[in-house]
């Protein structure tokens, strides 16, 4: 995986094979950023990047000059690895061990951008549970955004706020406000 932009730009970070994540791939993420880039001023955002995995969407936005941003994840693993790298490039991200659902639940901070990219395998009432907590819980600062991505097999356009879905190859990324 790679940084695509900003001070990073073109930075490879290699994450261990035994971690269990499914990265973004570059060319979605890079077609995600070139949207964010049309609406956003990356270093007045904050950010929450759910089931973050490896990381790859969290050090974007720091690279773009987001200095605060969130990473949580059920995996001491992953976290380990995100902690590592952000202290390496000098990156402001919090890590948090926790369950999604019950972090989205519980949490009071709210946020610019959400990202959430969960298991492809999710059912229709774990994808659903994303946005009704993310709005029921107002997560959302005022002109903020919900991501999640999943399957180009997968269709959210049922869940309320939904605003629009963009697919790159396998990917899909569903937009919601």
């Amino acid at each position: 995986m790679r940084i695509i932009s900003g001070l990073h730009k073109g930075r490879k970070i290699n994450a261990p094979k035994r971690l269990p994540v499914r990265p973004t791939k570059d060319m979605a993420k890079e077609a995600l950023f070139n949207i964010l880039n049309h609406t956003y001023y990356f270093d007045e955002l904050s950010v929450l990047d759910l089931f973050s995995g490896t990381g790859s969407i969290s050090y974007e936005f720091a690279s773009r000059g987001s200095s605060t941003i969130t990473a949580v994840d059920q995996d001491l693993r992953c976290l380990h690895f995100i902690n590592e790298t952000a202290q390496q490039l000098e990156m402001p991200i919090e890590t948090i061990k926790s369950d999604v659902f019950k972090y989205l639940s519980n949490t009071r901070q709210t946020y610019h951008i959400i990202f959430a990219d969960p298991p492809y395998h999710f059912t229709d009432d774990q994808f659903g549970s994303i946005p009704s907590l993310v709005f029921a819980n107002d997560l959302l600062k005022e002109g903020g955004l919900l991501i999640i991505e999943h399957s180009k097999h997968t269709d959210l356009s049922n869940l309320d706020q939904f605003q629009q879905v963009k697919h790159y190859g396998g990917s899909a990324f569903s937009f919601f406000a």
